[in-house]
């Protein structure tokens, strides 16, 4: 196999190509004009004239500018692009007899960007030719002369997409560059299937450390640390998980790149690694520089978020006017929060992997995109939002694989995801009441409850506020002080809800429970709504309780119906895997799951769910390249997709000093 290929330039910027950035950018100052935001009326020869002299004063002096600036660009995540563009904008204005003050200095470079993306999109002309240049030009100077002589593996992550979801997606005509990598055979898609907690936090620990040891859940109480929380967010908790599960050697350890991941994977090349987010030295990093190579691209995805604000706000009326159900009130704060896991982090993914593809020095880089997740969590697996950020993925991956023609080092690239989702009504909206009151009419009415029900907060898009305490866990004071003086905590991760009874240091026995709780566990299981219970018996060890059934994990035993039925063949390893864990709660719950619909039932407000077991959310997919070594085994637990990629990395050197050693010979 060819390792080093001949590699093009990137194609210049068509003559149609620059008529679109020289229309828009007058349009968007007219526009500016128009509004009353800082700019008085000027003619159009002048304004025509001052978009041609400020094109050719950024071609020369923005690459001077962006490395002079590059810490402060960073620092404030793109916004010092924007005032930057804006001060060359005011301080050339007035030769052409143009005023650019106040608002109009931020805003000005977003219009000019957001009409021309506009108008690309309307006329289909696409900005690859002059955003691949820009970062080109500064990649070439980074390069080391001899390029390395094995592949680089490029790992994209699509956050929560299911295998079926996929195919549907697919089948659909939505993610054309997919499916070529499949109809090709350059690829092989296959499904694998999560551990009992189908979430990120279980699974990135997995696959990017090997080891998911202990993570029973999104988030769990350790009675043996005085009734301590963890969680699979805060950026201090996360930290402390990856010290836990790290022994060196994880998927990034060997000259990696970590870029918008939990988990950093044992690499300090991290871009919105939330591990190791709060290091402020491993914040600036130089593949920063092909987010800000052109002083548009910036303002392009300030213009696209913005853009994305506005589809919600449409989505959220029509959801509402149409009736659509499961739907779940999605409010105001959601609309940034979509506009920034969908668009804004998924361009700086793009653009920085971009950059690591065109210098050539990164061996292996994992690159999380959470915009489907996100969405699919509001509006539904298969909801037309969702299906939109699939169509929008998918350009993405377009886009990293066309990277690859401009770089004298071949990379391939594995698209997987973490996990999947179920869709379906949520417990409060099924039986009118939520989980954690319904478990506290099970118990006496002086015992004090502490619970906490989202479990959404995997996305630091929602959960970090750059620079604040509120980063370690994301409880606030009166909370701290709520679940300190709790003597029961109620906790969910989509589906699956954990009953912790802090009484006591150790994990109760079902004996025990029913001694000190004599309604609760009856009342629990039999709810419509639950599909199981997991509990530890003192005679039986692991048992798994459901309505008509009783199933002794240790012995095998089964009386009645098996309660584990619907959730696949390996539910049982799953469930025992996870009962062995230390911090396992006292009662493990996993809702019902309805196989002719495919939905389960929430025990967090969300349509789209993931935690548990139960359809799409325990069956994700990973695509790889077809002359891979992988067995045709089942592909069972995220630590095997860990060895899967780790193993073929190693092998990606090995063949290549091979081949170095037959020449010598």
């Amino acid at each position: 196999m060819d390792r080093i290929q001949d590699f093009e330039k990137p194609p210049r910027v068509t003559i149609k190509r620059s008529l679109i950035i020289f229309i828009g950018n007058i349009i968007g100052i007219y526009l500016i004009m128009l509004f009353g935001w800082g700019i008085p009326y000027a003619e159009l020869d002048d304004v025509a004239l001052f978009v041609i002299f400020i094109s050719i004063i950024n071609a020369l002096l923005w690459p001077i500018l962006t490395r002079l600036f590059m810490p402060f660009l960073v620092l404030t995540f793109g916004v010092g692009t924007l005032v930057l563009n804006g001060l060359l904008l005011q301080i050339f204005a007035p030769l052409f007899y143009i005023q650019i003050k106040g608002p109009a200095i931020i805003l000005t470079p977003i219009l000019m960007a957001f009409v021309t993306t506009v108008l690309s999109a309307l006329l289909t002309i696409e900005d690859d030719g002059s955003y691949y240049r820009s970062v080109y030009r500064d990649a070439k100077k980074k390069r080391k002369k001899e390029p390395k002589d094995y592949p680089g593996l490029i790992i994209i992550e699509i956050d929560g997409l299911a295998y079926d979801v996929l195919k549907e997606a697919i089948d659909k005509g939505l993610m054309p560059t997919v499916k070529s990598m499949i109809d090709n055979n350059t690829h092989t898609l296959r499904m694998w299937e999560t551990d009992l907690s189908s979430q990120t936090g279980a699974s990135q620990a997995g696959i990017l450390h090997g080891n998911n040891e202990d993570i029973t859940a999104f988030r769990w109480i350790e009675k043996a640390n005085n009734n301590q929380m963890m969680q699979c967010s805060g950026v201090n908790r996360v930290k402390m998980i990856e010290e836990r599960i790290s022994d060196g050697n994880g998927l990034l350890a060997e000259n990696g790149a970590s870029r918008s991941n939990l988990f950093s994977g044992d690499t300090d090349n991290v871009i919105f690694t939330f591990s190791k987010i709060l290091n402020i030295k491993k914040l600036y990093n130089k593949a920063w520089f092909s987010v800000f190579s052109n002083p548009s691209n910036f303002a392009r995805i300030v213009s696209l978020f913005l853009a994305e604000m506005i589809l919600e706000i449409i989505s959220q009326i029509k959801h509402r006017i149409l009736n659509i159900q499961p739907r779940i009130k999605r409010g105001i704060t959601y609309i940034p929060v979509r506009g920034a896991t969908n668009v804004f982090m998924r361009e700086i993914n793009t653009s920085t992997l971009v950059g690591d593809i065109m210098v050539g020095d990164v061996d292996v880089a994992y690159s999380t995109y959470l915009g489907y997740d996100e969405i699919a969590h509001h509006s539904g697996v298969r909801d037309e939002d969702a299906w939109y950020a699939l169509k929008g993925m998918d350009k993405q991956i377009d886009r990293l694989i066309k990277a690859n023609k401009y770089t004298p080092r071949k990379y391939q690239f594995v698209i997987q995801s973490d996990h999947g989702q179920t869709n379906g009504a949520t417990f409060k909206q099924r039986y009118g009441e939520s989980f954690e009151d319904y478990v506290k009419s099970l118990l006496p009415k002086d015992m004090k409850m502490f619970a906490k029900m989202s479990s959404n907060e995997d996305h630091y898009a929602e959960s970090f506020i750059p620079f604040s305490k509120k980063n370690d866990d994301l409880i606030d004071k009166g909370e701290e002080k709520e679940l300190g003086a709790s003597e029961v905590i109620v906790l969910a991760s989509g589906n699956l809800a954990m009953i912790y009874l802090t009484q006591w240091s150790h994990r109760l026995t079902y004996e025990e429970i029913n001694e000190y709780f004599p309604e609760l566990i009856p009342g629990i299981v039999n709810n419509e709504y639950v599909g199981f219970i997991v509990v530890r018996s003192s005679e039986k060890g692991d048992v798994v309780i459901g309505k008509n059934g009783i199933y002794y994990l240790d012995t095998g035993e089964i009386k009645g119906e098996n309660p584990l039925e619907q959730f696949g063949e390996n539910i049982t390893r799953h469930v025992k895997r996870n009962s062995s864990f230390k911090y396992t709660p006292d009662i493990l719950v996993n809702s019902f799951y309805d196989k002719e619909n495919d939905e389960v039932c929430a025990f967090e407000e969300l349509v789209g769910s993931h935690g548990g077991a139960g359809g799409s959310q325990s069956k994700p997919f990973i695509l790889y390249p077809s002359d891979w070594n992988v067995s045709d085994d089942d592909i069972i637990g995220a630590e095997s997709i860990y060895r899967i990629l780790k193993d073929n990395l190693k092998s990606l050197k090995e063949e290549s000093s091979d081949d170095i050693n037959i020449s010598k010979q």
